[in-house]
C-alpha cells in the first residue's frame, strides 16, 4: 500500500509538472472547461445560441442538442434527420444548417422547437471531400465551408466556399484556398499534400471577420484574414486537445472548441489565444 501510494503521488505530480510545462509553452489560455455527458462523446459540430446555450451535433445521430454552459446538462433536444455522419452545424437566429460529411446540408426553420420543418440540398461536395465545416456569415447572409479531406479540383488546394441559403446555391469561384505547400504548414509536412491540414471545422469572428479553423488530426488552429492570408498557426497540445471537432464563438468574441472523447471524455475549452 506504501509503494502503491508513493507511485500514485509521483505520477500525480510528474502530471502537474507536465501541465505546468504544456501551459508555459502554449499560445492559448484555458479560460473554461466543461465535460460533455456521454451522448456527445462524438460531438462533431457547436454554434453558439445565447449566453448560457450552445447548440451541438455528435457525428451519429440526427438530432441537435442544446448544451447548457451553467449547469453542463442538455436542456432540449430535437431529431432532424436518420442517423448518419453528420459533422458541422451553423445557426441563422433560430435557423440551423447541418452538414453531413458527403456535403448534403439540412435546413432546419427554427430548431428550437419539438416539431420541426427540415428540408436537405445538396452540394458539388461528396463522401471524398469529407465534410465537417460549416459557419454562417451573418455579414454577407451566406454560410461558408471547406473540404476536409480533398479539394474540389487540386489535392494541393483546399478552397473556402460560399454557400446562398436563399438560392441554395455555392459561388463557383472559392472564396479563397488554403494551399498545402503553405511555408506556414512547414511544421506540420506529411508524405500526401492533403494530409498537411485538415479542417475538422471553421468558425467566422465576429468582430475581424477572420476564419478560425482547427484541424482535429495535426492538432492546429490557423486564423486567416479575410482575404485569405494566413495570420497565425496555433498548436493545440494533446493534454488538453484529445481531437478538436467543433468551434465557435460568442458574438463578443469568446472562443469556444470541443473536443471528442476519443477513448475519454468529450470536452469544451474555452479558451483566449496570444496575439
Amino acid at each position: 500500500m506504501l509503494i502503491a501510494g508513493v507511485l500514485s503521488f509521483f505520477f500525480y505530480k510528474k502530471s502537474v509538472r507536465e501541465e505546468r510545462e504544456i501551459l508555459a509553452n502554449a499560445t492559448y489560455t484555458i479560460q473554461n472547461r466543461w465535460e460533455f455527458p456521454q451522448i456527445l462523446g462524438e460531438v462533431s459540430g457547436i454554434a453558439w445560441v445565447n449566453d448560457s446555450i450552445l447548440a451541438c451535433i455528435q457525428d451519429e445521430k440526427g438530432i441537435i442538442y442544446n448544451y447548457n454552459l451553467n449547469t453542463s446538462e442538455i436542456t432540449h433536444d430535437v431529431r432532424f434527420g436518420t442517423d448518419a455522419d453528420y459533422e458541422a452545424i451553423a445557426l441563422n437566429g433560430k435557423q440551423a444548417f447541418v452538414m453531413r460529411s458527403d456535403g448534403l446540408v439540412f435546413e432546419i426553420d427554427d430548431f428550437t422547437l419539438d416539431s420541426i420543418d427540415v428540408s436537405p440540398f445538396d452540394t458539388p461536395f461528396d463522401a471524398q471531400n469529407n465534410m465537417e465545416s460549416l459557419a454562417y456569415n451573418s455579414k454577407t447572409n451566406l454560410l461558408v465551408t471547406v473540404p476536409k479531406d480533398r479539394g474540389l479540383k487540386k489535392d494541393r488546394f483546399k478552397g473556402l466556399y460560399a454557400i446562398s441559403p436563399e438560392t441554395r446555391t455555392m459561388g463557383e469561384k472559392p472564396l479563397f484556398m488554403i494551399d498545402m505547400k503553405a511555408k506556414t504548414l512547414d511544421s506540420i509536412k506529411q508524405k500526401k499534400l492533403e494530409d498537411n491540414f485538415y479542417p475538422s471545422d471553421l468558425a467566422i469572428h465576429p468582430k475581424t471577420g477572420e476564419y478560425y479553423l482547427v484541424d482535429g488530426r495535426n492538432l492546429k488552429l490557423l486564423i486567416m484574414t479575410q482575404s485569405g492570408k494566413v495570420k497565425a498557426l496555433h498548436n493545440l497540445n494533446r493534454y488538453h486537445f484529445e481531437q478538436p471537432e467543433g468551434i465557435a464563438f460568442s458574438p463578443e468574441g469568446r472562443l469556444f472548441i470541443a473536443n471528442e472523447a476519443a477513448g475519454g471524455v468529450a470536452t469544451l475549452l474555452e479558451i483566449t489565444l496570444e496575439e
